[in-house]
């Protein structure tokens, strides 16, 4: 039986990792819980950061997104208590999931990132990632960072566009 609410927390948080076999941010993961009422959102954060802590959860910051991953010792965890989640959470997490995997994976697989480089120029890195590895990387050196960050922005809304575009014009 588990003794606290903030241990049924961090299970959900394991157990919608290990379903969604993709990183997830901060806000996805908020969604659910809070939109099932099970916490606040500073419970929820409390947990969380208690998480990564105690090395169940590691994170990949890109441009102000946090993305969680599940360790070892998370997955571990997990199978060693999982049955610790009522069999009603885990239905409910595992129909959630099905329900959003798409838009949820398509959420994080789709980043952008810049940064100076040695010189005075700034590098734009886009990316659609698949399970595997990277579907589409592109890097684009810019004179300025007003440049780099518009890439940025652009590139959520156009990736698919641009993949399309090179597979039609290389293939």
């Amino acid at each position: 039986m588990i003794e606290s609410s903030s241990t049924l927390y961090k299970l959900i948080i394991l157990y919608m990792l290990n379903k969604a076999s993709f990183p997830m941010t901060n806000a996805q993961i908020s969604a659910y819980i809070l939109d099932s009422g099970y916490t606040s959102y500073f419970h929820l954060q409390e947990a969380i950061n208690e998480m990564i802590d105690s090395f169940l959860l590691k994170t990949d910051v890109v441009r102000n997104t946090t993305y969680y991953h599940m360790t070892e010792e998370g997955q571990n965890t997990l199978d060693f208590f999982v049955k610790e989640i009522s069999p009603e959470i885990r239905e409910e997490i595992d129909l959630y999931m099905k329900e959003h995997s798409y838009e949820l994976r398509s959420e994080v697989s789709t980043i952008a990132d810049y940064y100076k480089t040695s010189g005075q120029e700034y590098e734009a890195h886009c990316q659609v990632r698949e399970r595997t590895g990277n579907l589409i990387e592109l890097k684009l050196s810019v004179p300025s960072e007003e440049t780099a960050k518009a890439i940025c922005n652009h590139w959520l809304d156009k990736s698919q566009e641009i993949y399309q575009y090179l597979m039609k014009t290389l293939g």
